[in-house]
């Protein structure tokens, strides 16, 4: 089940529903604590977590093993990942464990953070003049490792691109870009804890983003937007917060 792209009020009804009724909570790293407490108060809360490159993450067969196990004594288990549970999320291979042991499951789908914080942000991901298209990649591997498959020349024609797990390599990935043939200025943004109250948005271009995030300490999670979208920003803030400004209480 996916719990949404960050702040706890982001969860659909039907996973919320989902949360309250299980017997067991299998959770990741980044799931808000007060989403955790609306768990029902005898329900076992389990923390499953992994960080990227951090001692002590949870194992992906482990979770699988507790979820056969949990299931097999005629529990409810909801496995709560954080933003969509398919998309960067392992949840096909969780599924698969699943499916293999003969176990009945349901896959809750969330808002994944690509679409809701960089909506929350003020990034329009797609724009009928500048971003027809929008493309998801993992940046979780350094682009000149045998482990990265992606195709840096395609993904530098796409006119938007967001990088998942980026922070580590993110100097790599411009400069990888740049050298496919995207321009230098191209508008890019870092999005660190998205939709949280200490949400961070820092806004560039592609040959300098590398330095300003390690200039601002930009740290995991975060989301790596590449294209025109970007310049949407600023315009959209600003509109936002007068429309904020001139509601009433209670009005949308």
């Amino acid at each position: 089940m996916g719990a949404g792209p960050g702040s706890p009020d982001l969860i659909t009804v039907r996973g919320l529903r989902c949360l309250q009724t299980a017997d067991v909570v299998l959770h990741d790293a980044l799931i808000a604590p007060e989403l955790l407490r609306e768990a029902r108060a005898d329900a076992v809360i389990l923390h499953v977590g992994k960080r990227g490159y951090c001692i002590g993450s949870t194992t992906q067969e482990t979770i699988h093993e507790a979820l056969v196990r949990l299931a097999r004594q005629g529990l409810s288990v909801c496995r709560l990942k954080g933003g969509d549970p398919c998309l960067f999320g392992r949840g096909g291979e969780e599924a698969e464990a699943l499916a293999e042991a003969g176990i009945p499951f349901e896959i809750i789908p969330g808002v994944t953070s690509a679409l809701g914080a960089t909506a929350a942000a003020g990034i329009p991901l797609t724009h009928r003049d500048v971003g027809q298209s929008v493309t998801f990649a993992t940046g979780h591997f350094d682009p000149d490792s045998p482990e990265c498959t992606l195709d840096f020349n395609a993904l530098a024609k796409m006119p938007v691109v967001v990088f998942y797990m980026a922070v580590r390599n993110l100097a790599a990935i411009a400069c990888k870009l740049i050298d496919n043939g995207l321009s230098p200025a191209t508008p890019v943004a870092i999005l660190e804890n998205g939709t949280l109250d200490h949400q961070r948005c820092v806004v560039g271009e592609l040959a300098t983003i590398g330095e300003q995030t390690k200039s601002e300490s930009i740290e995991a999670p975060a989301l790596f937007i590449v294209g025109e979208v970007v310049r949407y920003r600023e315009k959209l803030l600003a509109l936002a917060s007068q429309a904020l400004s001139s509601s009433s209480p209670g009005e949308l």
